[in-house]
């Protein structure tokens, strides 16, 4: 059998796969990227936040995404009834990228695989993983491509970005059930001849609640196209008969905030759904491997966290990867595993927050701090290891804190107007 021999074999050509190849590439290293699918494929995972940027512009390709002339993207909406939340991310606590873009992934991860492909790093599509041989950091793995045939690649490390595939974690038996509930989300794109008369602003996604525990996200794309799509519990669905698209038009129908602007407006395609998303991973790396993206962990869609866990925790273990070729020590627990647990677990709470219901005390109330909101801004720009923002520091405490004592001062102002 053909053995290819290269310094770090990436699994997956997503934003993780491409990020941490385009790192390690530039600092010399001889790396190949092999990917399930071809490409463009379509996935989920829109709308981008400013903290991923970072990444982005280490791996080079800020101009490649510019180029496609994607939506900019400058701030989220929350919306619940006629109550309505504004973040600007100029306005965030931490210092960083203020903007960024909401994209259509099929295209947006084909810009970032060619212009990795155009550095030097060799892509093969339709190919699969189907073992791997360790030996102590050094591996073996085996590959199929779409016409069968197999072939191996020795490599001295591997980086596992392979996203909902989970390559590593399904071949080894490391996979975790997450403690988040179960949900489903019924989405679409959808073409808005109406656009012109449309108030939302399209340089930010909206989530709108449509009901405790149901939201919509309204994402706007520069082409007219607008992807929208509904989550909750399976079950919410089910009193909706018909088909998916009877289901969609239904749900449509019945928040007033979607009505007139979606009524009979065109899908792009029909709608899709997805299920039971959120996943874990007991162990984050190994000897001669290391997980990254949606391969440690995929929480929910709220907060668009997953592109930009995938592009920071690929930046991050592309440079300990770097630095454990170049014979240097690195400590993978306290280097990686914690930070990028760090951020899956700020991102976790505040996840959980909306859920609950605390987050919309603290997002509908009137008149809010400024210090406060900026502070929650930036985590919802990103900035989940920013240390400074007790909002980040103190992520599983600060939310229901606050969001007691603006209960406690409401009861305190509604008894005193009484009285």
């Amino acid at each position: 059998m053909k053995t290819e021999q290269v310094d770090v074999l990436v699994i997956g050509a997503g934003p993780a796969g491409t990020v941490a190849a385009s790192i390690i590439h530039q600092a010399g290293y001889k790396v190949k990227i092999v990917e399930k699918m071809k490409f463009p494929r379509f996935v989920i995972g829109e709308s981008l936040l400013p903290r991923s940027m970072e990444a982005l512009e280490e791996a080079g390709f800020i101009d490649a995404i510019k180029a496609q002339g994607f939506q900019e993207k400058s701030g989220a909406k929350f919306v619940k009834g006629d109550a309505l939340c504004d973040f600007t991310f100029e306005q965030q606590f931490t210092p960083g990228w203020t903007w960024t873009w909401q994209v259509t992934r099929a295209d947006f991860d084909k810009a970032l695989a060619d212009t990795v492909e155009s550095m030097g790093v060799p892509v093969s599509y339709e190919t699969t993983v189907t073992g791997i041989r360790f030996d102590g950091s050094d591996s073996v793995t085996t590959i199929e491509d779409s016409n069968g045939n197999k072939s191996e690649i020795a490599a001295r490390f591997i980086v596992d970005g392979s996203g909902y595939g989970r390559v590593i974690p399904r071949l080894f038996n490391l996979e975790g059930a997450s403690n988040l509930q179960p949900r489903r989300a019924l989405f679409a794109h959808t073409f808005d001849e109406r656009r012109s008369m449309v108030t939302d602003q399209p340089n930010r996604i909206t989530a709108v609640v449509h009901k405790p525990g149901v939201w919509i996200w309204i994402i706007p794309f520069a082409t007219g196209v607008t992807s929208l799509g509904f989550v909750g519990e399976p079950e919410f669905f089910d009193q909706y008969p018909g088909t998916d698209e009877d289901k969609y038009r239904a749900l449509l129908e019945a928040e007033p905030y979607t009505r007139e602007r979606f009524r009979d407006v065109k899908l792009v395609f029909e709608p899709k759904t997805l299920q039971s998303w959120s996943a874990t991973t007991s162990k984050f790396y190994g000897d001669g491997f290391v997980l990254t993206g949606n391969v440690t962990e995929f929480l929910d869609p709220i907060f668009s966290s997953g592109v930009t866990l995938a592009c920071v925790s690929a930046q991050t273990a592309a440079k300990l990867v770097i630095k454990k070729l170049k014979g240097e020590a690195v400590d993978w627990e306290k280097e990686y595993m914690e930070p990028t647990m760090q951020g899956v677990n700020t991102f976790r709470s505040y996840v959980m927050a909306w859920y609950e219901g605390t987050l919309d005390t603290i997002f509908f109330k009137k008149d809010p701090d400024p210090l406060i909101k900026g502070q929650i801004c930036s985590v919802l720009a990103g900035y989940v290891w920013d240390m400074s923002n007790p909002f980040v520091k103190n992520h599983d405490t600060a939310l229901k804190r606050l969001a007691r004592t603006i209960e406690l001062t409401e009861k305190l102002k509604s008894s005193s107007e009484i009285e």
